[in-house]
């Protein structure tokens, strides 16, 4: 009889904090699973991917671990831990061995509302006023925007620089949403890199924040993870 997985572990991107997945962990608790959000230092991807093992380990048992925009190419590290069940990709960056974040991100050229900056002198990536609402979450309020803007993580260049060297996607089974309507990370981008990996699509009307504008649409493909990888 298969042990069914009830544990989901959340790792935002960048621009972002855990904050950002409060709708989603209310649909999957609901539904009975056990949910815990990382937040991410974004100083480093070894950094995030540390972060990311410590609540595998407090997890404590199977899971399904997701990961929104930058987050993939955390969890394409971190997705080696021994309670990483599965992996999903949120308009997610997918990573090879070798390859980085930055990479991925540059292999399509960016929209015309993408508003992530060049790095400061202090080497820190921010995602421009100007261009947040339209290029990030258009289709969250323009309130909730202007707040998220706000209060996003000082994301160190040289994170989105740092090349995989283990890509957990080759040995994991992996799902994967694509935001149709994503200005920051070009649907064609996620399409390529998922359809490379083998990992199972689902395309998701909405921005580059599905998880928010979409949580229940998101959280059907978690457990769809859930259910397939139950042992």
């Amino acid at each position: 009889m298969k042990t069914p997985i009830k544990n989901v572990v959340l790792v935002h991107g960048a621009f972002a904090d855990g904050s950002g997945y409060e709708a989603l962990y209310h649909v999957l608790t609901a539904k009975g699973f056990n949910v815990l959000v990382v937040q991410n230092p974004l100083s480093s991807l070894e950094a995030d991917v540390n972060q990311t093992n410590i609540v595998l380990d407090r997890i404590g048992g199977p899971a399904v671990l997701v990961g929104h925009s930058w987050g993939g190419a955390v969890i394409t590290e971190a997705g080696n831990h021994r309670n990483a069940a599965a992996l999903v990709y949120v308009a997610a960056l997918q990573p090879d061995n070798g390859q980085s974040a930055l990479d991925c991100i540059t292999s399509l050229p960016p929209s015309k509302e993408n508003g992530i900056s060049p790095p400061d002198d202090n080497g820190i990536v921010y995602n421009a006023k100007e261009k947040f609402h339209a290029g990030f979450c258009a289709d969250i309020d323009a309130k909730k925007a202007a707040f998220m803007w706000a209060s996003q993580g000082a994301f160190y260049a040289s994170a989105f620089a740092t090349p995989i060297t283990n890509a957990a996607w080759r040995n994991k089974p992996c799902w994967g949403c694509v935001a149709i309507d994503d200005k920051t990370i070009n649907p064609d981008i996620q399409r390529n890199m998922y359809s490379r990996s083998n990992t199972k699509i689902t395309e998701i009307k909405g921005s580059h924040v599905i998880f928010m504008s979409q949580p229940e649409l998101v959280a059907e493909v978690i457990i769809d993870a859930a259910e397939s990888v139950a042992k």
